[in-house]
């Protein structure tokens, strides 16, 4: 068995090659650019870790993992461009440094690459990682409008936010330990708790990615707090804040989304820390990764195998960045 950091490793070693032609080097090299840009490449590890679970790990496992970090790159890059994003990961997006219609191609062709990896495994897997990918990809896509629709809505509940962070970022890391998992040789029953497993640590990791957006440190985060609250980005904390508060909290954050003042970040702050939104985001978070640890713990391996897993949930949960 494997740790998460060595896969993780492993999976960098055998991913730093070109993915593209030469040529036309106007089309091919912004991903290349964008593909060293790096990142932490969970989703393809977390691949390679349901692999492992089940089996040592197989070629076909390496070839799905490359298929799943080149769909999450195109992603990026279309997100970019839907957000106007000036960087990422502290360089310039695609759609700054070359322009929005090569980025859209950039981000296509990555996603036709996906299938040119995909399309390497025996056979014998192919209609049932087929299947799973290509539903995968569709519920990010759901994931990612209804993300946008929410920014046009005055009023989104818990229920529905949860639905959109279930498919835009939990759908992937499942699935990807379930890919692993049927390359593997894993049976259903199994397979279905790893995959709740990912999808509940998916939505852990997204509500510590909103606490961390509001209450981390700025130099362990790497930017500046309170991006969200700026761009009024309806987050777990907001929508919970607008459930619990008082009536003047209420109108109180709703002026401050519509003005904008310059002390924004800290009067809203101020109302999240009365409402104990803080409180109330690490007990909902430790929720959501008991729920995942049980589900783990009902997969019928050994538990020893198991153990990367439980670092990788301490990974994603416990970080500070």
């Amino acid at each position: 068995m494997h740790s998460f950091k060595e896969l993780v490793a492993a999976f960098a070693n055998h991913f730093a090659v070109r993915h593209f032609p030469a040529s036309p080097a106007s089309l091919y090299d912004p991903g290349e650019y964008f593909l060293a840009l790096g990142g932490k490449r969970v989703r393809p590890v977390m691949c390679l870790m349901g692999n492992e679970l089940f089996d040592n790990i197989h070629a076909d496992a390496y070839s799905v993992a490359t298929a799943i970090e080149l769909f999450h790159n195109f992603t990026l890059i279309h997100d970019d461009i839907m957000d106007a994003a000036p960087l990422r990961r502290g360089m310039e997006t695609v759609h700054k440094k070359y322009g929005n219609s090569t980025a859209l191609l950039t981000g296509d062709v990555m996603m036709i690459q996906a299938y040119e990896y995909l399309n390497k495994i025996h056979p014998s897997h192919l209609p049932q990682i087929l299947q799973l990918f290509n539903k995968t990809a569709r519920e990010v896509c759901e994931g990612q409008q209804l993300d946008m629709d929410f920014e046009k809505q005055e009023q989104v509940s818990l229920d529905e936010y949860l639905n959109m962070i279930s498919l835009k970022t939990s759908v992937l890391l499942a699935a990807s330990l379930e890919m692993g998992a049927i390359l593997g040789g894993s049976g259903g029953g199994n397979r279905q708790h790893l995959y709740a497993f990912g999808k509940n640590l998916g939505i852990a990791f997204q509500i510590q990615d909103d606490y961390l957006d509001a209450f981390g440190d700025p130099e362990k985060f790497g930017k500046d707090v309170g991006g969200d609250i700026r761009q009024n980005k309806k987050t777990f904390l907001l929508l919970h804040a607008l459930e619990v508060a008082t009536a003047e909290q209420k109108a109180q954050l709703q002026h401050l989304m519509q003005d904008n003042p310059a002390d924004k970040v800290q009067q809203v702050l101020a109302i999240f820390k009365d409402c104990n939104v803080d409180q109330w985001a690490n007990e909902l978070k430790e929720k959501y990764l008991q729920t995942a640890l049980q589900h783990l713990e009902d997969i019928a391996v050994v538990s020893t195998r198991k153990q990367p897993l439980k670092e990788l949930a301490d990974f994603l949960i416990q970080r500070e960045h």
